[in-house]
C-alpha cells in the first residue's frame, strides 16, 4: 500500500475530548472517527487491526472445536421474554418497535436466539457436544459512553455457547474454551490473567474473567505473580483430551479483581514477593450456567435412556473492538502506539526520505517488492512529507519496523532499519537488513 494513495487522517494534536489513552492515541493516529456517543467508524488503519485480531480470535475457536455461525444484530423481544430477561436485563437493552408493532431490540448478547437455533435443530444427544460462535456486532445503551471503544455503545464482540448433556460434560466445555482464551490473547502480544468472576445478568454459577495488567486499566486487581510469567499452552494442545491439569494450574494461584478480593486469604495464600496489586483491564469473560436458558426455552435432546434431558449450556465472550483499545493501553510509549507483529496494521513501513527523486524511488519501490514477496505486509511512505514528520506518523501508528530508504543509503548499497518497540536503528547493507527484517517479523507473527 502506498501512503499517497491510503486514507490516513492522522492529527497532531489530541482532541480534547479524549480521556484515556488508547482513544486519545486511536483518534490521532486516524484509526476511528465518532459517529454519534459510543459509536464509531472504523478507518482503514483501525479496520485492519480489527480483521487481524478477529483473525486470531476465529483461528483459535476453530482450533478449540467450536464451529462459526452470524447470527442477527436485531433480535425480537419474544424470544427474550421467553426467557425471563426482557424486563430484567434494564435500560441498557435497545429496544425498537418494527413498522408492524411488533417489539424488537438491538442484541446486547445472544443467548435466546442461539438456544432458539439449537433447540429447534436438535433432538439427540449423539448430535452433542456442541459449541457455535458468532462474531458480530452488540449494542448496549450505557447511560455514559466513555473511553472511545473501550466503553463503547456499540462494539465487535465474538460471543460463543456451548450444548452438552451432562454437567461434567459442560464444565469440560468450559475447560476448552478457558484453554483456548490463553492462546488466543498471548497470540495478540497479551498475557491475559484468569480470574474468579461475577456471573452477573448472564447467570450461572461459573465464570471467570480474562484480564490484562496496564496502567491505564480499569479496575483494580489482585494476582500470584506466577500467573503472569506461567506457560501458555501450546498449539498442539490436545482440546479433545482432558484439560484439567491445564485448567487446575490457573485457577489454583490467587487472582481476583477488586470485586472479589480477600486481602486477608491474598496475604495467606501469596507470598510477598509474589505479591501483584496492578491495574487490568477486561478483554474476555466466560459463564458456565447450566439451564438458566435452556429450561425455560425448551431446550432439550433426547438422551441414551430415552428421556428428554434438558441441555447444560455456557457462554464465552471476547471483545473484540474493544481489544484494539486495550492491546494500546497496554502497549505505547510518548511518541504513539507500539504494535505487536501479529496485531500490527502493517509489520514494515518503508519510508522513502525523498520522494520524487528517481533513484530513491526506485530503490523503496524495489525494497517494498522484496519484502512483500516474502509476504510481508507492507506501507510505503512516498509522500513528499519531511523526514521527521514521516517519522512521527509512523511512530504514532506504531508499525513495528520501518526501513528508512534515502539517498546516500542508496548510493552505499544501504537501508537503515528501526525496530518500534525498542527505538534501535541500524544502518545495514541491503541484503542484510532485509533479511534481518524479514526474519524477525516472521518469528514474531506467531507467538505462541
Amino acid at each position: 500500500m502506498h501512503l499517497s494513495r491510503y486514507f490516513l487522517p492522522v492529527l497532531r494534536e489530541t482532541p480534547s475530548d479524549a480521556e484515556i489513552v488508547s482513544h486519545k492515541l486511536m483518534l490521532r493516529a486516524g484509526m476511528v472517527r465518532q459517529s454519534a456517543a459510543g459509536i464509531y467508524s472504523w478507518l482503514p488503519l483501525g479496520l485492519k487491526v480489527l480483521r487481524k485480531i478477529e483473525a486470531i480470535v476465529r483461528e483459535e475457536q476453530n482450533r478449540a472445536g467450536a464451529v462459526e455461525v452470524l447470527m442477527p444484530t436485531i433480535q425480537s423481544a419474544d424470544l427474550w421474554r421467553e426467557s425471563g430477561r426482557y424486563d430484567a436485563y434494564g435500560k441498557e437493552m435497545l429496544r425498537i418497535k418494527d413498522r408492524h408493532n411488533r417489539d424488537v431490540l438491538y442484541g446486547p448478547t445472544a443467548e435466546e436466539v442461539i438456544t432458539t437455533i439449537f433447540r429447534d435443530s436438535v433432538r439427540s444427544y449423539k448430535d452433542l457436544p456442541k459449541n457455535l460462535y458468532n462474531i458480530q456486532w452488540k449494542f448496549r445503551d450505557e447511560v455514559r459512553p466513555r473511553f472511545g471503544v473501550m466503553r463503547g455503545r456499540e462494539f465487535l464482540m465474538k460471543d460463543a455457547y456451548s450444548f452438552d448433556l451432562t454437567k461434567d460434560a459442560a464444565r469440560e466445555a468450559y475447560r476448552r474454551m478457558f484453554v483456548s482464551y490463553l492462546r488466543t490473547f498471548a497470540r495478540m502480544g497479551l498475557r491475559a490473567v484468569p480470574m474468579r468472576a461475577d456471573t452477573g445478568p448472564i447467570g450461572g454459577d461459573l465464570s471467570h474473567e480474562f484480564i490484562i495488567l496496564a496502567e491505564t486499566g480499569e479496575s483494580q486487581v489482585f494476582c500470584h505473580k506466577d500467573l503472569i510469567e506461567g506457560e501458555i499452552p501450546a498449539s498442539d494442545t490436545d482440546f479433545r483430551g482432558d484439560l484439567t491439569p491445564i485448567f487446575d494450574r490457573w485457577t489454583s494461584l490467587y487472582a481476583a479483581t477488586s470485586e472479589e478480593h480477600d486481602a486477608e486469604r491474598f496475604a495467606r495464600e501469596v507470598p510477598a514477593d509474589k505479591q501483584v496489586s496492578a491495574r487490568g483491564i477486561e478483554v474476555g469473560h466466560i459463564f458456565y450456567f447450566g439451564t438458566k436458558y435452556s429450561e425455560p426455552m425448551g431446550a432439550r435432546v433426547q438422551g441414551p435412556d430415552g428421556q428428554q434431558v434438558t441441555l447444560e449450556m455456557g457462554s464465552y465472550g471476547i471483545g473484540v473492538s474493544r481489544l484494539v483499545g486495550a492491546i494500546i493501553e497496554a502497549s505505547h510509549d510518548e511518541a504513539g502506539i507500539v504494535w505487536p507483529v501479529p496485531v500490527a496494521p502493517f509489520e514494515v513501513a518503508v519510508v522513502n526520505l525523498k520522494a520524487g527523486d528517481a533513484d530513491t524511488d526506485k530503490a523503496a519501490l524495489d525494497v517494498k517488492a522484496r519484502l512483500e514477496a516474502a509476504g510481508i505486509d507492507v506501507l510505503l511512505d512516498d509522500t513528499d512529507e519531511r523526514a521527521g514528520a514521516k517519522f512521527a506518523t509512523m511512530d504514532l501508528i506504531g508499525i513495528p519496523y520501518q526501513v528508512i530508504v534515502g539517498p546516500k543509503g542508496v548510493k552505499a548499497g544501504e537501508i537503515e532499519v528501526k525496530e518500534r518497540k525498542t527505538g534501535t536503528r541500524d544502518t545495514l547493507p541491503l541484503e542484510a537488513g532485509l533479511e534481518r527484517t524479514i526474519t524477525r517479523i516472521l518469528d514474531q507473527r506467531v507467538l505462541v
